[in-house]
């Protein structure tokens, strides 16, 4: 993932210097979440967008964007009140968890997500990489509903988040470690 991303904020960049010009002000935002690596490159050229064009095979320029579009998974245009973005996503690796998928905790996470989201079965169309955004959005859905549960209940819901995050590291055998 990461020299797709590197190539890519390469030629949003680039875009940038050849459409817009030398030295414009430019601003270059990553942000990663668990689903998806974010890239956004604002210039202040709102009058012209960023457009996929084909380019002849002896053309030594034109083929920037073609890449982006091939290694992100989605990509696009945007106006701003003072420019625009042209962005792209590429899809953030799920991680596997280093303990088996039989352990009982993961067992009773998975239960819980299955009632708490309406993610459809594996072998609909519906990709790996999304199902497993979905299931992380409903575990931050859960997670958060727990800790409404527990400040109506009159508990401190930083407390124990910190008790659960120590119960986990010490389960985990110290700091948490995925691969």
């Amino acid at each position: 993932m990461e020299d797709t991303a590197e190539l890519c904020v390469s030629e949003l960049i680039t875009n940038v210097i050849d459409h817009v010009g030398t030295g414009a002000p430019t601003t270059l935002t990553v942000s990663l979440s668990a689903a998806l690596l974010r890239i956004e490159v604002r210039d202040p050229l709102g009058t012209q967008f960023s457009e996929l064009r084909s380019s002849a095979p002896s053309a030594e320029t034109g083929r920037g964007l073609g890449l982006v579009s091939a290694l992100a998974d989605r990509w696009g245009v945007a106006p701003t009140s003072t420019g625009k973005i042209t962005w792209c996503e590429i899809a953030a690796s799920a991680a596997m968890p280093q303990r088996g998928t039989c352990d009982p905790q993961i067992l009773k996470a998975d239960a819980l997500l299955t009632l708490y989201d309406c993610t459809p079965a594996r072998g609909t169309a519906l990709s790996d990489r999304l199902r497993m955004a979905t299931r992380e959005e409903a575990a931050t859905a859960l997670i958060v509903d727990l800790l409404w549960w527990l400040r109506a209940h009159g508990r401190d819901p930083e407390e124990v988040l910190d008790r659960a995050q120590m119960h986990f590291e010490g389960q985990s055998g110290g700091a948490a470690q995925w691969n």
